[in-house]
């Protein structure tokens, strides 16, 4: 039996967003045969499962990069930011008047000018081109009304409430100057572990809040041992869990720098890189090391 740890947008979700049924296939093939397949996103827990849903899949789910872990629907394990670490963060992200939004414990919630600091940044001509052109431009830079999120006038009616828990920032940080800045800052806050799924973007979550953590835990659950685990992602956020995974596999969409962190390199998520990961590397056993 192997757990298997899916990144979910640039890997299994190709560039129309859709597991192609040859992904899905695999999938199915993969649980029939008694392995564990897991979804490992940087995503919430209700957007994955919404995923899973139209596709009638029952994964384990790893959301907020790992951060909420659930196994048929149940939680099993939530890591939380701390009260100090949350008000840090926050006076940080606040005072580079940047868009971003918290996800909690009752939802993700968003400033009311988000729309206002996005066009700020995006007129201030310190956005690179090349950044609109970027596949995870349009998830990221989408308004949170779209995706149905709250709203908070100032951040403390969220940081300061002990009804809520925090589990995520997620920082839109489109001038790379502004992006060092504030990530240099952060990374001085203990505690906490600062990722992106993209180039411009900042995930701020607990220290064990990282794909690593999550895949070693679910492995854990299900009493798997990490040499049986496998890790497929394209994206920084997806390090920790190839780190940890006894085999890692890059998608062929990913930047260098993760093709070289990576045991493997398969196919992209338009060329079905999963199933093809899947068919030379679980179902056939091919030896890659």
């Amino acid at each position: 039996m192997k757990l298997i740890a899916l990144d979910l947008d640039g890997t299994t979700l190709n560039s129309n967003k859709i597991i192609s049924k040859e992904t899905l296939s695999v999938i199915k093939k993969a649980q029939a045969a008694g392995h564990i397949v897991m979804i490992l996103s940087g995503r919430s827990p209700s957007s994955v499962y919404d995923e899973l849903l139209k596709y009638g899949l029952n994964c384990p789910v790893g959301g907020h990069n790992g951060t909420a872990l659930y196994v048929n629907g149940k939680l099993i394990e939530l890591n939380s930011i701390g009260q100090p670490q949350i008000q840090k963060i926050a006076l940080e992200v606040e005072s580079e008047d940047l868009p971003y939004n918290i996800s909690t414990n009752k939802g993700i919630f968003a400033p009311s000018n988000w729309d206002k600091r996005f066009e700020q940044v995006v007129s201030s001509g310190g956005v690179p081109k090349k950044y609109f052109s970027n596949r995870h431009f349009k998830m990221f830079t989408t308004p949170p009304t779209v995706y149905g999120h709250s709203f908070f006038n100032k951040v403390h009616e969220i940081i300061d409430n002990e009804d809520f828990t925090i589990q995520k920032f997620l920082i839109l940080t489109l001038d790379p100057k502004q992006m060092e800045r504030l990530e240099k800052k952060l990374r001085f806050i203990d505690e906490i572990f600062v990722t992106s799924a993209s180039p411009f973007n900042l995930e701020v979550t607990h220290i064990n809040g990282n794909k690593g953590y999550g895949l070693k835990t679910m492995a854990s659950y299900f009493n798997i041992p990490l040499e049986h685990t496998v890790a497929i992602g394209d994206e920084k956020n997806d390090l920790p869990m190839f780190n940890i995974a006894g085999l890692s596999i890059a998608m062929g969409n990913a930047e260098e720098e993760i093709k070289l962190s990576c045991d493997v390199v398969t196919l992209s998520n338009d060329e079905n890189g999963v199933a093809n990961a899947f068919e030379k590397y679980i179902f056939k056993g091919s030896n890659v090391l």
